[in-house]
């Protein structure tokens, strides 16, 4: 990989990051702490993540245990949950916040699945877009005679490259959590 190209494939690796930190966001059916990842709390008057107020624990398979370091939060930390997209309803106790995940329906799953392809179809857009970043700079560079014709087109088929690599592992992550949603 030349050092031209090599600026482009790290902002698509940045990319594929943004991918698996989103699908670790998505409810699969069992507890996963990331599913809280943005969720805030408003703590004194300051949207605050969960993590930043609280002790985060996986119970059993399908439960979430909250622990807040400071009991009163215990109530903004519901309402946050409650109010969030999760879909799910806290179980406040007076110390630790319980969350449940219930099984997933065939629908439900169907709906996570397009979302999952919706995720990774903007992955892909935002690779493309980086080429096309990387193949506009190295038409200043050949207009500015900094390169050759050739070097230029050497550029663009090697950035082709790597576009279409960073595409196909979009695909294979895609893949891995559609079948992780349709096995629960």
């Amino acid at each position: 990989m030349s050092e031209k190209t090599k600026v482009y494939s790290d902002k698509m690796e940045k990319t594929i990051s943004v991918l698996e930190q989103e699908y670790a966001s998505i409810r699969a059916g069992r507890a996963n702490p990331a599913v809280l990842d943005k969720i805030m709390v408003s703590y004194y008057g300051t949207p605050t993540p969960i993590q930043s107020l609280a002790a985060i624990s996986v119970a059993e398979a399908r439960i979430l245990v909250i622990q807040p370091w400071d009991k009163s939060t215990i109530k903004s930390i519901e309402k946050a949950i409650q109010t969030s997209d999760l879909g799910i309803n806290p179980a406040n106790d007076g110390s630790v916040i319980r969350i449940v995940f219930p099984p997933l329906t065939e629908e439900r799953r169907k709906e996570i699945c397009k979302q999952i392809k919706k995720i990774g179809e903007e992955s892909k857009v935002a690779i493309r877009s980086i080429r096309r970043d990387a193949n506009d700079t190295f038409k200043k560079i050949k207009k500015a005679n900094e390169i050759s014709e050739d070097e230029q087109k050497d550029l663009e088929d090697e950035i082709q490259k790597i576009t279409d690599k960073f595409c196909k592992r979009i695909d294979e992550i895609s893949a891995k959590k559609e079948k992780e949603i349709l096995e629960i």
